[in-house]
């Protein structure tokens, strides 16, 4: 793993906690997750599972400890490994399609809904969160717009980063593509 390689990725992470930190809490203290929109440009840029693992790890880990939902650590945690394992199954099962930014923002906007259901199940059902709504409520109110929003998001910061790192000698999918 290239040193280079992960002080983008940590800079990813970065930029994606500053934004999550920002963001106020909607429906029962859950909020739009913009670290995942990172971690998704992360795993397109460096599409192995030793770089999703760390991604998904690191963004699991700083939602979790900057999560407004109650008992919110932990189901972060196991979110992002699913759904961040899952978006780089699909990316590399779709690598022929995923370089027109149309795919890319689909697969991001269907990775937020499958991320929102996993921590919401994981939330609710498993550890029993205390939140006065349900599942169909946080799901309708949070995951959804969260959704819209990390597809714009997405649409606006992937292709600035890609273009930056084609311009320098970063070694990531998108530099050879």
């Amino acid at each position: 793993m290239n040193t280079k390689n992960l002080v983008l990725m940590a800079l990813l992470v970065g930029v994606g906690a500053a934004l999550y930190m920002v963001v106020p809490g909607l429906v029962g203290g859950m909020k739009p997750d913009f670290m995942l929109t990172m971690m998704f440009i992360g795993i397109l840029l460096f599409p192995y599972a030793k770089e999703t693992f760390l991604l998904a790890l690191a963004t699991g880990v700083l939602s979790g400890l900057f999560t407004t939902f109650p008992g919110g650590f932990l189901p972060n945690i196991i979110d992002k490994a699913i759904t961040g394992f899952v978006f780089l199954g699909v990316i590399l099962l779709a690598k022929k399609v995923m370089h027109h930014m149309v795919a890319s923002v689909i697969v991001v906007m269907l990775g937020t809904i499958l991320s929102g259901v996993i921590f919401l199940g994981t939330a609710l059902f498993v550890f029993g969160a205390n939140v006065p709504v349900g599942f169909s409520a946080l799901f309708i109110g949070v995951v959804l717009p969260a959704t819209l929003f990390n597809a714009v998001a997405f649409a606006v910061i992937y292709p600035i980063i890609t273009n930056l790192v084609k311009r320098s000698s970063f070694k990531t999918a998108t530099a050879h593509a």
